[in-house]
């Protein structure tokens, strides 16, 4: 299978399973307990329709926007994502160079194989970080410190993890913190010996945030995470999160709200957005999808916070629902690390253009001329007979 033979995100989905050995696809593919939550984030955009307004002019379709306070070529966001390497070598530098290229923001995660300061060497960005409050609150401090001091664009919290979700599918592959990988496993990895060779010639996988507060190279780099999950704070509250606001001093984000009173909370405690997310469904199953949350969120705290619809997005007329709704973004995290997987930094690029050109067409024949003219006039649910708003 190549690239230019991936119409969707479910073809680029096929691929990268294609080319991962099963414990790091399941890895990335895998949610918490039956992975109803996960199945339903994707699957409750249906509950949506679309109302078009035609013969509009729409020669030309302006999707650029602005988000906590960048200029972006269209309403994306590349969600933060834990250790990139295991799908590709050339890991999160490649996602971020490919959401530079393609006017999208693009977030590192804590758990990501690659610095900060890797991030910001790979161009203007715009570039985010997510950290937690940890434990050990000086190395959360020094997160504020370095992303200062790489001029990072924006800072932010999650907050839907005071420990790890139920995640099955990694038990039975084996992919256990840290992991032990049977006979099955080991001969996935045979059967995939373009990762292998790649995992051999490019070594040194590590999580380069934290790496430095343990010597994680004298052992096995999977120690890193056991320190990680180990500062993981479950007493951490909202007076903590106003202290990391106002600590950064610049656009915040919370990730993991769902419910119209921590959106309120979040406020405020100062946030500038929120990511209406619940981690991929990794986390606490049986939680809304965030496209159901996004109008009663909208309702309650209007235009004192953007609303990032994170969670499910697998097509152009997803974003284009969650705009109507009332997010000024969608965020993606499987859709692009399934382009990774399948091929790198062009995989990413592919990735993310089908999912713009979906969006683009979608607001021709919605007969929308840019963002802003995307209304809730143009959706309602299904069998509702009237728009939401």
């Amino acid at each position: 299978m190549r690239l230019d033979r991936c119409h969707n995100i479910a073809d680029l989905r096929r691929m990268a399973k294609q080319r991962l050995p099963g414990p790091m696809f399941h890895f990335l593919d895998g949610g918490a307990d039956d992975e109803w939550t996960l199945r339903r984030n994707t699957t409750a955009f249906d509950d949506y329709e679309l109302l078009p307004n035609h013969l509009s002019d729409v020669a030309q379709v302006d999707l650029g926007t602005t988000l906590l306070g960048q200029r972006l070529a269209w309403p994306m966001l590349l969600a933060p994502t834990g250790m990139s390497r295991l799908f590709h070598h050339l890991a999160e530098p490649a996602v971020a160079r490919a959401a530079q290229k393609h006017g999208a923001f693009y977030a590192l995660s804590t758990m990501g194989t690659a610095s900060i300061e890797d991030i910001a060497a790979q161009g203007a960005g715009p570039w985010m970080f997510q950290t937690y409050i940890l434990r050990d609150r000086t190395l959360t401090d020094e997160f504020v410190e370095r992303c200062k001091a790489a001029k990072l664009h924006a800072l932010c919290l999650t907050i839907d993890t005071p420990l790890a979700g139920n995640r099955e599918r990694d038990r039975v592959t084996g992919m256990t913190l840290p992991p032990r990988f049977g006979l099955k496993s080991l001969a996935s990895f045979a059967a995939h010996p373009r990762w292998a060779f790649r995992l051999l010639t490019h070594p040194g996988f590590q999580l380069a945030n934290v790496a430095h507060r343990v010597d994680v190279l004298s052992k096995s780099p999977m120690s890193v995470i056991d320190y990680v999950n180990s500062q993981f704070d479950r007493s951490v509250s909202w007076k903590d999160v106003a202290w990391l606001v106002e600590r950064w001093n610049g656009p915040f984000v919370i990730k993991g709200v769902l419910s119209v009173k921590d959106a309120c909370r979040a406020v405020d405690v100062g946030a500038t957005a929120i990511m209406i997310s619940n981690h991929g469904g990794r986390q606490l199953e049986g939680t809304p999808a965030p496209i159901d949350c996004v109008a009663p969120i909208r309702d309650a705290v209007g235009d004192r916070l953007e609303l990032i619809v994170d969670g499910g997005v697998r097509r152009g007329t997803h974003v284009i629902k969650a705009l109507a709704l009332g997010a000024n973004a969608c965020a993606i995290g499987r859709p692009y690390l399934y382009g990774l997987a399948a091929g790198g930094q062009a995989g990413v690029e592919r990735a993310l253009a089908l999912l713009r050109t979906e969006v683009e067409r979608s607001m021709a024949l919605l007969g929308c001329r840019s963002i802003v003219e995307i209304k809730p006039e143009h959706v309602r649910r299904v069998g509702a007979g009237k728009p939401f708003r």
